[in-house]
């Protein structure tokens, strides 16, 4: 500190460049499959733990399904809002449609009814446009499991799944649910409890367009 400013980087190209150099330098990628390295460094960067690398999951070939999903035009279904608000939209292929549908005006009731929370109830809402749909899960471990139970009950099958749930109660659970579920849908998880928004968020902006040199967000 000197005359009371502080010494730090403040050029945002370069913050940019030296953080996912600094992700490569650390980040172990050599057990993930290539397609799935600008998941993994974009995961590292939205957290700053390069430790998580060794918790990703996936099945299936869930880049490519991911990446012809949103070339196709499909919307992103997305758990909770502050996913869509982490998604750089100038990077979806096809102009998508991010939906996120917790708020509208039946959630509340169909959650009672159903016994559950709102991010679960949210899904019934989906069921018109879930087919080929890409699903983003980055905060309820209940809308997962909630999905996974319609799916297997005849709701459409999404092109793949996103999960990123967070927390202490059902979290890691449900994600060992999505991997081992029979229904073989495409997916990518973060095991165990860690998981939130921005994680989920940075995935989904990694297989939608990878890691530019420069970010223009």
């Amino acid at each position: 500190m000197s005359g009371g400013r502080y010494d730090y980087e403040r050029d945002p190209a370069q913050i940019y460049r030296r953080s996912f150099s600094i992700v490569r330098e650390e980040a172990d990628l050599s057990g993930l499959p290539e397609a799935l390295h600008p998941a993994a460094i974009r995961i590292v960067h939205a957290c700053g733990m390069p430790e998580v690398v060794a918790d990703l999951a996936w099945r299936g070939d869930v880049a490519v399904a991911v990446g012809s999903a949103l070339a196709a035009g499909a919307p992103v279904f997305a758990d909770v809002r502050m996913v869509c608000e982490g998604v750089i939209r100038s990077r979806l292929p096809a102009c998508n449609d991010l939906v996120c549908t917790l708020n509208e005006p039946p959630v509340p009731g169909l959650a009672r009814r159903l016994g559950t929370t709102r991010s679960a109830a949210a899904v019934d809402l989906w069921r018109d446009r879930l087919e080929g749909a890409v699903v983003v899960v980055g905060n309820a471990p209940t809308a997962l499991f909630h999905l996974l139970e319609r799916i297997g009950e005849g709701f459409p099958r999404p092109a793949a799944i996103l999960g990123f749930p967070v927390g202490f109660v059902g979290a890691a659970e449900s994600k060992e649910a999505l991997l081992e579920s029979p229904l073989d849908i495409p997916c990518l998880v973060l095991r165990g409890r860690r998981g939130g928004s921005a994680i989920a968020a940075a995935a989904i902006n990694a297989l939608a367009a990878g890691v530019p040199e420069e970010d223009p967000a």
